[in-house]
């Protein structure tokens, strides 16, 4: 293997791991994050809500959040409310940017300062091998080799994402030059007409003043 390749999967098995952050939200507000993943994609969001009570933040269930997944046209592919804490799990149906936002509801009337906690996955990183090797009765060497191969299928996957933005991009640029080319001659036709009518007008001018 290459070691241009080596590089390249290093990077993309960094980049393909988990963001976990925290920010402030008052209550009612909306959050929202952006995430381009490939066409049937799994995106993971784990998520903890705390309020901000007597100068500090402390879990409290009487919150929830309400999840909204929405696809590259806009088109919602979750939308849910959800408890305090928990996790939401979806599967991109197509590829290009993914608005994820998350909305917090509770009984309060003073719009309380919320901190949310969120961690999210895409990808193989998404997925919960605990669960897949007790589901599927997988030892330790036929999960490792099942994470290999969804690390395989997501790189595969990425990399036709990628054709296809640049493809997308290339017909673009082509689109935008034709059109830049298209103008200039229209300009330059116009100038010449503008000239020829000038000189039209100039040439009866003279004429009529009997200057020629």
């Amino acid at each position: 293997m290459k070691l241009t390749t080596v590089i390249f999967i290093t990077a993309f098995l960094l980049i393909q791991s988990t963001n976990g952050i925290y920010f402030h939200i008052r209550e009612g507000s909306v959050k929202c994050f952006i995430e381009e993943v490939p066409e049937d994609t799994l995106i993971s969001g784990s998520y903890a809500i705390s309020v901000l009570d007597n100068d500090k933040f402390v879990r409290n269930p009487d919150y929830g959040v309400h999840v909204e997944v929405k696809d590259p046209e806009g088109n919602p592919v979750l939308s849910r409310v959800y408890s305090s804490e928990g996790k939401f799990v979806v599967t991109s149906l197509a590829a290009g940017e993914h608005s994820i936002c998350l909305s917090t509801r509770g009984s309060s009337w003073s719009k309380a300062l919320l901190r949310v906690s969120l961690d999210i996955a895409v990808g193989d990183h998404a997925t919960d091998y605990k669960e897949v090797a007790s589901r599927e009765k997988l030892n330790d060497i036929q999960l490792r080799i099942r994470q290999l191969l969804d690390q395989v299928a997501m790189l595969a996957k990425d990399q036709d994402f990628q054709r296809a933005r640049e493809e997308y991009f290339r017909r673009l640029s082509e689109s935008i030059n034709s059109r830049v080319t298209l103008w200039s001659i229209v300009q330059v036709v116009l100038l010449v007409l503008t000239g020829v009518f000038q000189m039209r007008n100039l040439r009866s001018f003279f004429l009529a003043k009997k200057l020629v």
